[in-house]
């Protein structure tokens, strides 16, 4: 239980349909940030006040030691690189769904229940009837041991209306409470003053056009990412686009032109790969999400001359701003296959 109305909802919902339930909240992240004071203690009273109101028990695990090392490291890491990581989905696959799971078996429990908008079905991820908040995206790397162990009744609604409509009418604490934003464990700062925060200051550099022509200055590569328009700090005439970058030259590269090919991909290479029932067939046609919410495209795989431990994907169609370091994940109809992270 987060203290939002997502997983309180998901505790009630299991309490009526019989099930023994106690709330568990994950103390992942306690650290203030300048300006941000970490919102921990307010989540936390939020989820324990919803579950005297349940009439359940309630606990608390530490996985802070574990988080910093699994998520946030990782994360700064791949900024370092150069590349755009996804915190989320670390985080389910190291946290949720493997720290939490294994604390909440050795506890006692046969299953673990979450507020994620997914469904489960024998071992099997589906999206959401909520098309608009599915987080399948974020699931891709859970395993099908761990999803045969899970509970995602949120998954049934169409709409998050109808989701505080049912936290209203059971009377629950946190049926108004708006949803969290920003980075998952920081809440509402960016991740730009995240990372001057763990940081400092980066090293100035150039930023290039097209034509290999320096219009701008960066303070810092790592704050760049592919298809970004705003923040590059380059006035005057046609928007900037970012292109790519340079980290051992501390360049970025940016374009005026909107079918610069650097901007657009017909195929990708992931590297990673994570499937949580069965390879996919390399004879068929899939569906693929290369970010949050973005449209599904068809697409055919090649495993066998794909990178090492990789996989080659032709697109039926070009995508925008395909960037390193995220992920793209594969769906079958509304099965989600699994995924890797794109080179």
């Amino acid at each position: 239980m987060s203290g939002g109305v997502d997983s309180s909802v998901t505790a009630a919902m299991l309490l009526q349909q019989g099930y023994d339930v106690t709330g568990v909240y994950m103390k992942n992240w306690s650290q203030d940030l300048p300006g941000m004071v970490c919102p921990w203690k307010q989540d936390y009273q939020d989820a324990k006040r919803v579950a005297v109101q349940l009439g359940i028990p309630f606990k608390m695990y530490d996985f802070q030691t574990e988080y910093r090392a699994r998520v946030v490291d990782y994360m700064i890491a791949e900024y370092q690189a150069g590349r755009t990581p996804n915190p989320d989905i670390m985080c389910n696959q190291e946290v949720k769904f493997k720290l939490f799971l294994d604390a909440c078996l050795a506890d006692g429990a046969d299953m673990i229940a979450t507020g994620h908008y997914a469904g489960v079905q024998d071992g099997q991820l589906r999206t959401a009837a909520n098309t608009d908040k599915d987080q399948t995206y974020f699931l891709y790397r859970v395993t099908e041991d761990a999803l045969r162990h899970t509970l995602m009744p949120i998954g049934e609604f169409a709409t998050k209306a109808d989701v505080r409509a049912k936290a209203v009418g059971l009377g629950l604490a946190t049926a108004d409470k708006q949803d969290s934003q920003g980075i998952c464990f920081v809440g509402k700062v960016g991740i730009k003053d995240f990372l001057l925060h763990e940081l400092g200051a980066q090293e100035y550099g150039r930023i290039v056009d097209q034509n290999g022509v320096m219009v701008g200055e960066h303070d810092g590569a790592i704050f760049y990412t592919i298809g970004q328009r705003h923040g590059l700090q380059v006035g005057g005439g046609l928007p900037f686009y970012v292109v790519g970058k340079d980290m051992a030259k501390n360049e970025v590269y940016v374009t005026t032109d909107l079918q610069d090919d650097r901007l657009w991909r017909r195929s990708l290479q992931l590297t990673d790969l994570h499937w949580i029932n069965a390879e996919p067939q390399a004879s068929k046609t899939y569906q693929v999400r290369t970010r949050y919410r973005a449209p599904l495209v068809e697409c055919r795989l090649d495993l066998e001359d794909g990178p090492i431990g990789g996989a080659n994907i032709e697109l039926s169609e070009d995508i925008r701003a395909i960037t390193p370091g995220q992920s793209a994940v594969i769906y079958d109809g509304d099965r989600v296959v699994g995924g890797g992270i794109v080179i």
